[in-house]
């Protein structure tokens, strides 16, 4: 009997999929976001958010779980020390799948998954350069009449 097993197969065997899901989860906590079909960001959602969550424990068992998985011991500790720090006080919910629509080559629909709390922060740190280079470019305007 199959009772509650809803694991979305993506057309894959079952170390394929681990290891796919493995690499895209690799991918997102080292990027911020990824841009990938529907299918697979709603596969990598539990994935990543059950990771964040052995990351908030923070302990050496969560770190070796996380290694397992994984596979890259630098992605794990940017895991450990900046992604699941940012979101400490949130108690689930840290991914957004944001639909993108359909790929112009295979009309596959696509998406963009990315973490909550890191885009806040992405967007703060994407505003001062802009506002720098805005307020170097205006006395550079008025110098030059």
């Amino acid at each position: 009997m199959r009772h509650r097993r809803n694991t979305t197969k993506l057309k894959r065997s079952a170390s394929h999929r681990r290891s796919l899901l493995a690499n895209l989860a690799c991918s997102l906590i080292d990027h911020g976001k990824i841009k990938t079909t529907l299918g697979k960001a709603k596969a990598l959602r539990p994935v990543a958010e059950k990771l964040i969550t052995l990351a908030k424990r923070d302990d050496l068992h969560s770190r070796r779980l996380a290694i397992a998985f994984l596979h890259h011991k630098e992605t794990v500790k940017k895991l450990f020390s900046e992604v699941a720090p940012a979101s400490k006080d949130r108690q689930g919910g840290y991914c957004r799948i944001t639909k993108l629509g359909p790929r112009t080559s295979d009309a596959a629909a696509m998406a963009i998954i990315e973490w909550v709390d890191q885009t806040e922060e992405a967007e703060v740190l994407a505003e001062e350069p802009a506002t720098a280079a805005a307020e170097a470019a205006a006395p550079a305007a008025v110098t030059a009449e």
